[in-house]
């Protein structure tokens, strides 16, 4: 019996999570078109979302891809020329370590900021406060977010691929003996302008669920400064999650339907 109660409360807390995010989607669907009533916060979030994740990236993306080619190298071992050690970097870095790899880093980092922000003017009833005056909280609060998080994470993703070729490029020059003209030859080799774009796809995709699970957990805050603390978790967990299973999904679309080998 004790088993059945348990599992019930957690199907109703799964429904009840299923419907909160879907309302609130839906909101941000209706009122999308009034992005532009709020340019100047999307601009500041976009400083703060882009500009203030660039050390981050930097330090991330440099050592992902020193890591992937010292790997890729001592798996060519005996078996393949390291003159494909630029092809599998740069492929490795464009397809999936650049976008996701940034996308976790900047999840962690904006959906748990967004998530404590929101949720404090929660607890505080800051947000209540908003709608007794008449200003939205999704429109004043979500969609500049969400907007900021959309445009600036394909940004970042282009930064932190440039710096992971680079890292890879010097690790394998210093470390396993290849040449640049040799690295960047095999870089040459196997590129395609699919690959590049495919994985930016992915960063818009990446960026709104980053956003919009950070603003979902600061609006579903509950009881003070420890409901804060669980909104942060939920957001950064949930964030990273998703980004994880939609990678799945946009992969396959992008690459087995949209860009299919003919």
């Amino acid at each position: 019996m004790r088993v059945l109660i348990i599992l019930g409360r957690f199907i109703l807390d799964f429904i009840e999570e299923i419907g909160g995010v879907s309302l609130l989607f839906w909101r941000v669907l209706q009122q999308g078109h009034l992005i532009f009533r709020n340019i100047g916060n999307t601009f500041v979030q976009m400083e703060t979302i882009g500009i203030g994740s660039i050390p981050l990236v930097l330090v991330t993306s440099v050592f992902v891809g020193a890591v992937t080619s010292v790997q890729a190298a001592y798996q060519f071992q005996g078996y393949v020329p390291l003159y494909y050690l630029g092809a599998v970097v740069g492929k490795s870095v464009t397809l999936e370590v650049g976008p996701v790899l940034t996308a976790l880093v900047v999840g962690g980092r904006v959906s748990a900021a967004i998530a404590a922000e929101l949720g404090t003017m929660k607890v505080t009833e800051q947000i209540d406060a908003m709608e007794m005056i008449a200003i939205d909280p999704v429109e004043y609060l979500v969609l500049p977010r969400i907007a900021a998080a959309t445009l600036m994470l394909p940004v970042l993703t282009v930064f932190a691929d440039f710096l992971a070729i680079v890292g890879g490029m010097v690790v394998a020059k210093l470390a396993v003996g290849v040449s640049y003209n040799t690295f960047e030859s095999g870089l040459r080799l196997l590129f395609r302008y699919q690959d590049l774009v495919g994985g930016l796809i992915k960063t818009f995709v990446f960026g709104y669920i980053i956003a919009f699970m950070g603003c979902y957990n600061g609006f579903m805050t509950k009881g003070g400064a420890e409901g804060v603390g669980v909104a942060t978790m939920r957001a950064v967990v949930s964030s990273c999650l998703l980004i994880l299973v939609s990678n799945y999904l946009l992969a396959f679309l992008i690459f087995r339907v949209i860009f299919a080998p003919n």
